[in-house]
């Protein structure tokens, strides 16, 4: 993809985000319903503002790119077969939206023969925008921007290491293994949903393992992560395309501790 290619992209998705982040912003923080997709098998929630964000980023990819793929969280997959494509999570991090807390964001891909090439995460109310191209990755917050650079650090003992929930383990040995992980870092914090990727990407936090992902709630942040230098990979080793147990980490070295921890 030329520079000129991924200047157009960015300057697209950033428009689309603003707008899309200023839909989001008139549900947060009110008394917005919530549907539970898994009525009866779970909590699974979602609101309007999911749906209605998801609604105006495919209207406008559609528009300007009408043989580009989507898929997305909500709504159905279209041009399934394109070659280039859009995968999108509209509000990832449901629960701390509907909680009035701000580890949430929007995201948006996009994928080329299915490898995520450029990514964002637009946190509206924090008036924060993260993007991921090819060597590069940055935040912009209130028009400046600031590179991001993973964090250097390889000993598991000076980690820091995050999780959105336990719950997320339903295997029992990939939760026994990420609590042995846990024993061994510096500092454990469950929360953050997309938001964990994004400092981890500032150099703030070294690792996050989760399981039971759905490739919208990956694809996306992997651009922003590895260029700034981190590695996202499923356990093993391989591209998270199929989202499920994904290990991300600052750096090759700190990576591979993790995946031997998360092996046993």
């Amino acid at each position: 993809m030329s520079t000129s290619e991924i200047d157009r992209y960015v300057t697209f998705c950033r428009s689309l985000l603003d707008d899309a982040g200023a839909v989001a912003l008139k549900y947060f923080r009110t008394p917005v319903s919530v549907i539970n997709k898994q009525e009866g098998s779970g909590f699974d929630p979602v609101t309007q503002a999911d749906r209605e964000v998801e609604l105006l980023i495919r209207a406008r990819i559609e528009a300007k790119f009408p043989d580009h793929g989507i898929s997305g969280e909500e709504f159905s997959a279209v041009n399934a077969d394109s070659t280039t494509s859009w995968i999108i999570d509209p509000i990832d991090g449901t629960r701390s939206f509907m909680s009035g807390m701000t580890g949430w964001g929007i995201l948006l891909g996009l994928l080329e023969d299915g490898h995520p090439t450029i990514g964002f995460m637009c946190q509206p109310y924090l008036d924060e925008m993260w993007i991921g191209i090819p060597d590069s990755a940055q935040m912009i917050h209130k028009g400046e921007n600031h590179q991001l650079q993973t964090s250097k650090t390889t000993a598991l003992s000076d980690s820091v290491l995050y999780c959105t929930h336990p719950e997320m383990f339903v295997s029992k040995r990939n939760l026994a293994n990420y609590e042995n992980l846990a024993d061994q870092v510096k500092l454990m914090r469950y929360g953050g949903d997309c938001y964990a990727y994004c400092l981890l990407a500032m150099g703030l936090i070294d690792i996050v393992v989760e399981d039971c992902l759905q490739p919208y709630d990956i694809l996306p942040l992997v651009p922003i992560v590895e260029a700034a230098g981190g590695v996202v990979t499923d356990i093993h080793g391989n591209p998270p395309s199929k989202g499920g147990l994904v290990i991300t980490a600052a750096n090759k070295a700190l990576h591979e501790q993790v995946i031997s921890f998360m092996r046993r």
